[in-house]
Order: structure tokens, then sequence, then C-alpha cells
């Protein structure tokens, strides 16, 4: 027997059993059966008296006895075995209210027993409800650690139980199967590494948790290995095959720009990132660059600064943006910025009309427009340019791949492209999200940048946060009110737009309040946003249409309601609309008291820092990799089998490390048939992570 081996073969599987493992849980071989990996463990190698029950939170427990009493009781569907059971200490209560009848036909009152299961205090007395039950001599076979699998709903009620899945696995080692190794023997060796068929054999039947542990070690080990290895090898290639511009001049328009209209000094890390991407644009290949900046570090200037170096080698430049608030926003902060260096920049959305479209397509084609600024509309088919060179993509991970590869396509030479976002991500996400791409990271405020101060508040202290609110408005400020629903939900107990934009239109009637949110249409939409960003409304109220694209430097206030139903990323990006200028700001949470135990601790992490790499590490902790904003666009689907991207950070840069060192002795992998041969069957399916333009 091999790993190929159709599990239909394997001893107490059988035709219908393996199908349902086929539908249920994907396992089609014997390799596939034993790479459905525990993620526990269940220790049988104590033997506990039911004399020594004690407290109101037992673990699951092995007790050893007779039955010395059983009647069945209740009917119909509510049918259940009722019995006694007692090991000489004392006596406990064991019920079954599946199976029962037979059950209780099979209950021998002269047979020793063992169970296993969790015991819980009932009606003043303890009590086992569905145990594992065997006998004495059977158990036997089941002393020490078990693997506690996996299961699906499906399985459970066709009765296959971690148990028996267990004893499948069992089967399998026990047939003397070939388990070839799949890491090249110097990785095995240099990272202190067990071999493939002894991890699989411990992690099923391991004789203790150390072996286990050193299982689990090898098991994750590979699978991040295969993954990183897949991820830098695409990257590699892709760098090395995809021709770009060559941008060797620093010319007129960077060097006016960077002498006379800075609009401030650059920080270091603005600095330091610039200097990656000048070095990209020179190498002849196409850049394939991430900016990561938290919200307000000034990733805006460094796209500009970076335009300016592609216009002074004579080609244009496209930055696309997800939403028309935020393409405008971008629009006009580039043209007052750079329009005095006499650049031809034109916006272009959905809501252009078409005398202004005509007049950009014929910039484009004819080379006068040097840069284009848009949302999607810049990736209609009519769009042409004369010379595109170099992209920037902000907020990429609300672009689908379809939509940013047309982009691409726009030129005959693969212009660079820079990719921005001010969603954070996590250092192991980032690593496999993005891991074939160079990451830039943008981690200084400008100088004048005062940390907004976060506080959470209950609705008991409503008023007082409405007296500061009003102080911050007679101050001259302005504010954000934003709201989870804009309608008022019956079955949800939370505060909803429309009745909150009547409240406090009625509470600050001194001052005007403006009203968006994502039902309004478009035009609508715009003038309310325009009568916030003019200053003639003082007060925005607003669902989280606002949580991108909106800079109000006079903004001072984000007052956020029912805090406790946003994530710590859209928190962040909210609380990102103020603090944007030199005035002290301010982030309140509103909330309920009644808080469950993982909302407290998000808003506590809230008010507790202004780090966005700390919150979205904070946040892949709470939610899990597959549910951070962006990795489900991104076109990668984190399906990993034994390994965690939360809490195995140590192992998959060691990993990565391993698979770098491996592809610069050979890149190709000319040497390591094996491993180009999994790789193969890993990956072939997936699609090219590595192009993310």
């Amino acid at each position: 027997m091999d790993l190929q081996t159709d599990i239909t073969y394997l001893k107490g599987i059988g035709p219908q059993r393996a199908q349902l493992l086929q539908k249920e849980l994907g396992i089609a071989t014997v390799g596939d059966l034993l790479e459905h990996f525990p993620t526990s463990f269940l220790d049988r190698s104590q033997v506990y008296k039911i004399a020594d029950l004690r407290g109101a939170e037992m673990p699951m427990i092995q007790i050893r006895g007779r039955f010395i009493a059983a009647s069945m009781q209740g009917e119909g569907a509510k049918t259940r075995l009722v019995t006694m059971f007692t090991d000489g200490t004392g006596v406990i209560e064991v019920v079954w209210f599946r199976n029962a009848a037979s059950i209780r036909k099979s209950l021998n009152p002269d047979i020793t027993y063992v169970l296993f299961g969790k015991p819980t205090y009932y009606n003043n007395h303890w009590q086992l409800v569905h145990p594992e039950l065997d006998t004495e001599a059977s158990a036997e076979k089941r002393i020490g650690l078990r693997g506690v699998y996996p299961l699906t709903e499906g399985l459970r009620n066709r009765g296959v139980t971690s148990r028996r899945l267990h004893e499948w696995m069992l089967t399998a080692l026990d047939s003397k199967i070939n388990i070839p190794e799949t890491l090249p023997a110097e990785i095995v060796r240099t990272n202190g590494l067990i071999s493939r068929a002894d991890a699989l054999r411990a992690i099923h039947r391991p004789a203790n948790m150390v072996e286990a542990e050193r299982a689990r070690h090898r098991l994750k080990f590979e699978e991040l290995f295969y993954l990183q290895l897949n991820i830098i090898r695409y990257g590699r290639n892709r760098k090395s095959a995809l021709k770009g511009h060559v941008f060797s001049k620093i010319g007129h328009f960077f060097n006016t720009f960077y002498a006379q209209f800075l609009p401030f000094e650059l920080t270091g890390a603005q600095k330091r990132v610039i200097r990656e991407i000048r070095s990209d644009m020179n190498t002849g290949r196409q850049m394939n660059r991430l900016l990561q900046g938290d919200v307000g570090s000034g990733k805006t200037l460094v796209a500009l600064l970076t335009m300016l170096i592609a216009i002074d080698n004579g080609t244009q430049t496209c930055l696309m943006a997800p939403t028309e608030i935020l393409a405008t926003q971008h629009f006009e902060s580039i043209s007052q910025m750079a329009g005095v260096l006499g650049l031809n920049i034109k916006l272009l959305t959905g809501s252009t009309p078409k005398r202004q479209r005509d007049e950009i397509h014929a910039q484009l084609l004819d080379g006068s427009l040097n840069i284009l600024i848009g949302t999607h509309a810049v990736i209609e088919d009519n769009v042409r340019f004369a010379r595109l060179g170099y992209v920037v993509i902000d907020e990429q991970h609300r672009f689908g791949v379809a939509q940013r590869a047309r982009l691409w396509q726009k030129a005959e030479l693969a212009p660079h492209v820079l990719v921005m976002t001010a969603t954070p991500i996590p250092r192991t996400l980032a690593m496999t999200v993005y891991g074939d791409l160079d990451v830039s990271i943008i981690d200084e405020l400008p100088p004048g940048r005062k940390p907004v101060t976060t506080v959470l508040r209950y609705d008991t202290q409503r008023q007082q946060i409405y007296n500061a609110l009003h102080r911050q408005l007679l101050a001259g400020r302005q504010a954000y009110i934003v709201y989870p629903l804009i309608d008022e939900n019956p079955k949800l107990e939370l505060r909803d737009l429309q009745t909150g934009f009547d409240n406090i239109t009625h509470l600050f009637s001194d001052f005007k309040v403006a009203m968006v949110h994502g039902r309004m249409k478009p035009a609508d939409k715009e003038r309310q946003m325009q009568l916030f960003v003019s200053g003639q409304a003082r007060i925005l109220v607003a669902t989280t249409v606002i949580e991108v694209g909106v800079n109000v430097p006079n903004a001072s206030v984000m007052i956020i309601e029912n805090a406790e139903r946003f994530g710590l990323s859209q928190l962040h990006q909210l609380r990102g609309r103020v603090g944007r200028g030199a005035d002290q700001s301010y982030c309140i949470l509103m909330s309920r008291p009644e808080l469950g135990r993982d909302s407290r601790h998000r808003l506590q992490v809230m008010t507790s820092t202004t780090d966005g790499f700390i919150l979205a590490e904070e946040d892949m902790k709470l939610r899990g990799p597959g549910d951070i904003e962006g990795t489900a666009q991104s076109g990668l689907h984190i399906d990993l089998k034994i390994a965690s991207l939360v809490s195995d950070t140590p192992i998959l840069e060691q990993a990565r490390a391993a698979a770098e060192r491996l592809l610069d002795a050979d890149p190709r992998l000319d040497s390591y048939p094996t491993l180009r041969l999994t790789l193969s069957r890993l990956f072939d399916r997936t699609m090219d992570w590595a192009r993310i333009s």
C-alpha cells in the first residue's frame, strides 16, 4: 500500500464511507487521510476514581468498573438509556440518547468496562453523557494519547466519530505503508526536523506530547516551506522575465518640486521609500512594490514624487482609486501640489461628462496628458495611453485581480507598479499574501501630527460627550459621527443613521449637519460631502462610506456609535479621518456597557495604541487570517492543514529562510526533482500570486 491508494480499499472504510469522506473532507487517498491532522490530543493513560471527582470543571476522564443498573426512560424521540456505573469507590450516572436500545442490549453486568468522557455535575450527582465504551480488553489498545480530529455535521450524522477516524489512521500506518521523504536531506538536517514518515506516525500515534510536538513542528515547517518556496520562486521568475522602463534620469519636474514646492519636510521613512522606488525604476525590470503606510503617513506625496520621476523620463502616469470620493481627493491634492509645475493632470470617473472624456482620450493618445487620476473608468477599453510608464493603485484590495490586469495591459512595455494601502497587513500575512513582492513601509507620521486620543465611553456618558463635542464646534472644529446602520432595525439593538441625524440636527441646531450613506445617489452623496469638506457643514453623520478617502484637516472629533460592532481594522481606518491637521484630535468609541469578552478586549486594544501594525496583528489573532480585509481579493485562499499564520510566526520565518537559501543555490531546482514534483502537485492549479497588477 502507498499514499496514492484509494481509501475504499482500507479496512473498515469501503465504498460508501469512502464516498462520504470524499464529499465531506476531500479525502480520496490514504495520503489524504494521513494528512487530516488532529487539532488536539486526549490522554487515556490515566484511570480516575469516581470518589476523586471534584470541582465545577473536570477534564475528559477514564474510569474502570461495572454497570449495576440500567433502564429505558422517556418515550418516542425522547427515549434515553439511564444507567448506574460503579468502580467500587462511588457511583456515577451514565446516559445515552442516541442508539439507546442497541447499547442497552449490549451491556453485560458481569463484564468490566472502561468509560471515557467528560463528567458534569447535574442535579447533585456526577453524570457522563455518551461516553466512549470499551471492554477492559479492547481498552488496553487505546491507552496513551489519541488525536481529536476535525469533523463535519455530515460525518457525525453518519456515525463517523473522531475515534473512528483515529482507528483508520492506525490501520493505514500498520499496513507497512511506504511514506517517502518530501524535503531535501540538508533541509531536514539543518532545521533539526524528523523525517516525514516519523512525523506522520507520531502525529497520529504519539508516545507522549514531546513526540507529538516534534511531529507537529515538522509538518508545519513542511507546509509553510512549500508555500514560501512557491511564492518566492514565482516572484524571482517574474523579476527576471518582465522587462520594465529604465528611469535613470532625475530631471526638471522632480528637482523643481523637491527644491521649491515640497509642502513639508519629508520624514526619514518617506525618503527611504523613495530611494527604494528609484532603485527599482533603474533596473530594467518591472517594479512591483507594495507600499504600506498608516493613515496620514504621507503616501500620496511619495506617489507624486515618484510619478514626477516617470514624467521626467518621458512617460505618462496613472493613479487608480476605488471610489470617486477618493479619486477626487487625490486629484485635488496632487493638482494643488503639482499644478505649479505646469503639468497636465486630469480626473476620469464614471460621472465625467462626455466632452471632457473625449478631451482626456485625445490627450492620452497624443502624449500631452501627464497624470491621469481616476476610478474604474481608467481601465475601460477605450482608454489608451501613448506611453504609460508608471501606475499607482491605491487601496488595491478593493479591486479585483482581473480589473488590475486590464490596467497593466495598457502598455507594450510593462509599467512600473506601486500598490498603496493604508490597511496595515500583519507581518506573517504579508509574507504569505504578498511574499513575492518588494515591500516598503512608511512607519513615521509627518512632523506636526499629534497622535489621536482614543477613549471608550458608554451610553450613560453620552451627555458629557456631547458637551465636549459642542466645545470643539465652538472652537471652529468639525466632527464625524458614524453609525453601523442606515435605518432602524427592530431585531438589532443598534443606533441607526436616520434617527441619529434627526437627533444630532436637533441637539446641535446652531450648526449645519450633513449626511452620507451608501444608498444615496452619487451626486447627492458628493453634494453632502462637499458641504462638509468646504466647512459649511460642521458635522458629518455617516456610515462607513467615509472609512477611506475623506481628508478634512479641520475635523478633530470622530464619534463611532456601537463601536463594538466594528473590527479593529475598520475602527482604525475610521479613526484615520481625524488627526490630519495640527490640532489635537479625538476618537470616541461609544458602546453599551454589557460587552462580550472579545468585544471589550478589541475596544481596549483600540484605546491603547495608534499603531496600525500592532492593531493588524491583534485583529488577525481575534479573527484569523481568512477574515482579514484584502486576502480574498488578493487571489490567495489560505487553506493550511496544520500550520497557523497567527501562532507559527517563528516556523514561518524559519521555513522562508530555508526556501530562500535553496533558491539562491539552485534557482530552477534542477537538483531536486522530488521537490519540483511536490510543488507541482500542490500549486499547479492555483493562480500566479506574483502578479498583483
